[in-house]
């Protein structure tokens, strides 16, 4: 092994790079992306040649331990709080409490940061210490005080609005003409029938992989219908995940017919499977972003005459959300739910609940007036 592999401040291979970091829409923001700091790491000594082989793999696998959105966030979190640092006079590596606490106010006072954001950056920042060798208790009475503190002052975190069965028919017939059309309701109705987020639905693909290939997320069309396959998906990092759609028993709310008529006329046969449409109508060989499913979700609903609230705003995860709480209005059980939304926590499926029974299944309702 290297001299710099036996010292303090083995490079781990975490995807570091430095680059503006861009708004969705290609506005910059005003920071740069700041590299990740090397790791630090206290090698054994003595170590056999297996030893060091291995040690070397575990370094490397270090860049595929966390998904690949996590490993974005992370990134904008150590490079918000290497741009805050400064401004606020606090070193960034190691920070300190007092640091941090003031770092949670600068995100509420200066940035409108909402708490579960703030939440979010500190838990970047300490994955990166540790990474470090810098271990940062975030829960330390200063810090967590001040996020109490901001909780309490902010406004109640939003939820996406659920996009029930109904809401779903009104908007496929706004959801445009011509190829760009024949996607918009493809997305609708497979994201909705498969209770998918709109990252797996941005990063399925047409074409199955082959056994010389890396595995990806995608679909499979069969007679009965298709099936959603998702090979790293939020939750089930170990194993593939298997969604299964059949064929719709009406024409037009038809999830498979939908999809199989968007490759059709945009002859998809293999690479991402929802791509942007040209003003022309031609479809561009790269994946659609996630943003972007989120705006067309919005824009469609809208159309469609469906109305939001700033606590319940429509979004992209307003298909899934949707999809959950129209299931338990029609009395499909927890487990099965479960089963297809990918939930692993009851506690996250009973907010659906809550939303799905708030009004029939109310105690006044069972008193008598």
């Amino acid at each position: 092994m290297s001299d710099e592999r036996r010292t303090q401040g083995a490079v781990v291979p975490v995807g570091q790079r430095r680059s503006t970091y861009r708004r969705w829409g290609g506005r910059e923001r005003e920071f740069v992306e700041v590299p990740l700091p090397p790791m630090r790491l206290e090698v054994p000594k003595g170590l056999s040649p297996e030893g060091e082989r291995a040690l070397q793999a575990a370094l490397a696998r270090l860049s595929t331990s966390k998904a690949d959105n996590t490993l974005r966030a992370y990134r904008t979190d150590w490079s918000v709080w290497c741009h805050a640092a400064p401004i606020l006079g606090v070193s960034p590596l190691p920070a300190d409490p007092a640091g941090l606490a003031a770092f949670v106010s600068w995100l509420r006072d200066q940035r409108n940061a909402e708490p579960a954001t703030i939440r979010r950056r500190l838990a970047g920042i300490a994955w990166v210490h540790r990474l470090a060798g810098h271990p940062l208790d975030v829960r330390h009475p200063l810090v967590a005080g001040a996020v109490r503190g901001v909780a309490e002052e902010a406004r109640p975190q939003r939820q996406a609005s659920a996009l029930m069965l109904a809401d779903i028919q009104k908007m496929l017939k706004k959801a445009g003409g011509g190829i760009a059309g024949l996607r918009n309701r493809a997305i609708i109705l497979l994201g909705w029938a498969g209770a998918l987020r709109r990252s797996e639905i941005v990063s399925l693909r047409a074409d199955l992989p082959r056994r010389s290939d890396e595995s990806w997320n995608h679909i499979e069309l069969r007679g009965e219908g298709l099936v959603v396959r998702l090979i790293r998906s939020k939750g089930e990092r170990e194993r593939p995940t298997e969604i299964g759609i059949p064929r719709g028993k009406g024409r037009d709310t038809c999830p498979v017919r939908a999809v199989e008529e968007w490759m059709r006329a945009a002859d998809i046969r293999y690479g991402p499977l929802f791509v942007p449409v040209s003003a022309r109508g031609i479809p561009e060989p790269r994946a659609l972003s996630g943003e972007a499913v989120r705006r067309m979700v919005k824009h469609v609903a809208g159309e469609a005459g469906i109305e939001s609230t700033s606590l319940e705003p429509i979004s992209a995860h307003s298909l899934r959300a949707g999809f959950i709480t129209e299931a338990y209005k029609q009395g499909i059980d927890d487990e099965s739910i479960m089963g297809h939304s990918r939930h692993k926590d009851v506690t996250t499926m009973r907010r659906y609940v809550r939303r799905a029974k708030i009004v029939s299944g109310s105690v006044a309702g069972k008193l008598g007036l």
